[in-house]
């Protein structure tokens, strides 16, 4: 078992978060102060969230730094969330496309036999397969 490991102060902290910033140039990661100090990353995190939730958005804000780029895994889930969206949008788009036809289709099939009795047509009946025609007289 390990014996219980002494944290360091926030002003600890701010030091070495200070001394890395000007050793290389730019934010450090979290985990750069947390091993500079013997800490997890965990241990860091769970101890200290508001200063890695600040070094996270400064290395954000830094656009030289290479955590400021999307990693892979960022860029394909905002890909996939993108394409899920545009997805659900052109189902809906098409799911109303196909109520318009549907409803147009209605519409035509009640305005041809509106104008067929208005002209009183006489519809022919579908050919049977003894090879006569049934003939229907729409009068009314």
């Amino acid at each position: 078992m390990t014996g219980r490991v002494t944290q360091p102060t926030v002003d600890d902290i701010q030091l070495a978060i200070h001394h890395l910033t000007e050793t290389t140039g730019k934010p450090p990661t979290v985990l750069a102060p947390a091993g500079r100090l013997g800490l997890s990353n965990t241990t860091f995190r769970r101890h200290f969230p508001d200063i890695a939730a600040d070094l996270k958005q400064r290395r954000t804000r830094d656009p030289a730094s290479p955590a400021a780029a999307a990693s892979r895994f960022d860029q394909l889930q905002h890909d996939n969330t993108t394409l899920r969206r545009d997805n659900r949008q052109l189902r809906e788009h098409l799911d109303l496309a196909a109520a318009n036809i549907q409803r147009l289709t209605l519409e035509n099939h009640r305005l041809r036999q509106q104008l067929e009795t208005t002209a009183k047509v006489t519809t022919m009946g579908r050919r049977l397969a003894s090879g006569h025609c049934q003939i229907q007289d729409r009068q009314q």
